[in-house]
């Protein structure tokens, strides 16, 4: 299932524990645990208890993620290290509660979440070097006579063209996944309810804490 693929590929990516804290009743989301391979299910909880979960994991020293639907999760949400948000079109509390805020539900979102992040983290160090390099390269052939202020001024150009399209690189990250499709709001209102495409199964809207490494 989607569910269980996404939870694969985030352990590939180095998530070293995934718990489902759930306020259904514990046969309930073990069940559901069990159909998403999730190891650590946690039932019957109100939303302080999610909280504590959240502050007890972070207290054994793991950076934790707070994955849920931003508005029965919020205060989950803000008691992690990041607070992602799903399906959050519309909804204000779950933009304010968490750092990060998915407009839809599907869990791919979150492997390919963590893959950009470290893909934009390996530009930025990129760039960074390759302006030092420019900056520290132009200083010593000036000072050497090699270059005059004009091929100084084109070398400056070219560096920052240089950053600009590294970073173009990032645009095509996550072309392989499905846009999201909304309802559109006139339909909804004359009270056409037919799907505009194949959508992706409901799931559970629990918190599901993420502790990284």
């Amino acid at each position: 299932t989607e569910a269980e693929a996404s939870l694969a590929d985030l352990k590939q990516h180095g998530v070293r524990r995934i718990a489902m804290v759930s306020g259904d009743r514990q046969p309930v989301a073990g069940r559901v645990g069990r159909e998403i391979c999730c190891e650590e299910v946690v039932g019957d909880c109100l939303p302080q208890n999610k909280v504590e979960f959240v502050r007890q994991t972070r207290a054994k020293g793991y950076c934790v993620a707070v994955v849920g639907d931003g508005v029965n999760d919020a205060p989950a949400l803000a008691a992690g290290d990041l607070g992602i948000a799903m399906g959050a079109a519309g909804s204000e509390v779950a933009i304010h509660s968490a750092t990060i805020a998915l407009m839809n539900n599907d869990l791919r979102r979150l492997p390919f979440l963590l893959h950009l992040s470290r893909e934009t983290r390996r530009v930025i160090n990129q760039n960074f070097m390759l302006g030092v390099c420019f900056v520290i390269g132009g200083l010593v052939l000036a000072a050497m006579n090699y270059i005059n202020p004009i091929l100084a001024a084109v070398l400056h150009v070219a560096g920052s063209l240089l950053v600009v399209f590294n970073s173009f690189r990032l645009v095509r990250q996550g072309e392989e996944l499905e846009p999201h499709r909304a309802v559109p709001p006139t339909a909804a209102s004359e009270g056409n309810y037919a799907s505009p495409g194949p959508t992706a199964p409901m799931q559970p809207s629990n918190p599901l804490p993420l502790s990284m490494s």
